[in-house]
């Protein structure tokens, strides 16, 4: 059961929880999105003649990844495969809604 004090909305300018979460700070999902942007040197693992280039974190990550997948990591293989193609919907995850006739007569 819930409790009534919940149910009731708060008043305008009442703060039911003081101690919380102060407004206007910043999630998880917008911190990280700020400094996988962020320019970094990057050395690419998979090529050691390719000298230092500059990218973004992202890229950086997107190279380990590959770099993994070039390694012959199963798991890389298939992130990479689900960002480039989609993911493989398993066929015991489908749902169907309604009913299927066959007709089995021969007209």
């Amino acid at each position: 059961m819930p409790c009534p004090e919940n149910i009731i909305p708060p008043k305008k300018g009442e703060i039911r929880n003081p101690k919380g979460k102060p407004k206007g700070t910043k999630n998880r999902a917008t911190i990280l999105k700020k400094w996988i942007k962020v320019k970094v040197k990057i050395k690419d693992k998979s090529n050691p003649l390719l000298k230092e280039i500059t990218g973004t974190v992202e890229d950086e990550i997107m190279l380990a990844l590959i770099h993994k997948a070039r390694s012959g990591d199963v798991q890389a293989i298939k992130e990479i495969n689900d960002t480039l193609y989609g993911k493989i919907i398993d066929k015991h995850d489908v749902e169907h809604s309604g009913s299927i006739v066959i007709d089995f007569t021969n007209d």
